[in-house]
């Protein structure tokens, strides 16, 4: 099962659109998972348009019409594995303890806010994952995004992708 990660796409405060390479490969994977910060209604329809299934989660930029079509916090099995969605984990210190408190029951926890991409083991369980941003490199050296696969019930592949500057 393939899965594409993404996270604060901030359409159109941020950028104009998400970007193509981005897009091209939301039909061909099976799982898209966006954690959050949206802004606009008409990304979501686009993903949901496109992916064969959407996992998502409103984030803290996201206004009430985001909210009320998305959860604070989503759940999905995929081929055996767990996973968790949710936007904020709050600071970075302290972060694999706290996340494994608040989600005990899952395998992979997928995350946004920060635009920093994040790949780290909780517990010696709970895989913890933040593609960074398509569209919005903040201050990191690139806007990025996230594939992975599951087999088996287990992440098998994470690549973190980067992206060209815009020109």
């Amino acid at each position: 099962m393939e899965l594409l990660l993404m996270s604060d796409t901030h359409v159109p405060a941020r950028a104009r659109a998400v970007p193509s390479e981005v897009l091209d490969l939301v039909p061909r994977v099976d799982v898209v998972v966006h954690a959050g910060d949206w802004v606009d209604t008409a990304t979501l329809d686009l993903l949901e348009a496109r992916a064969r299934r959407l996992v998502a989660v409103y984030g803290n930029n996201d206004g009430p019409a985001l909210r009320a079509r998305l959860p604070e916090v989503a759940r999905a099995e995929l081929a055996g594995l767990r996973l968790a969605v949710v936007h904020e984990t709050g600071p970075a210190a302290g972060r694999e303890r706290r996340c494994a408190e608040r989600f005990p029951d899952a395998d992979l926890l997928v995350f946004g806010h920060s635009h920093i991409p994040w790949d780290s083991v909780a517990d010696g369980r709970l895989r913890l994952l933040n593609p960074g941003s398509p569209t919005d490199r903040r201050r990191q050296p690139h806007r990025t995004y996230m594939t992975a696969t599951v087999t088996g019930g287990r992440l098998a592949r994470v690549r973190l992708h980067r992206l060209p500057h815009p020109a």
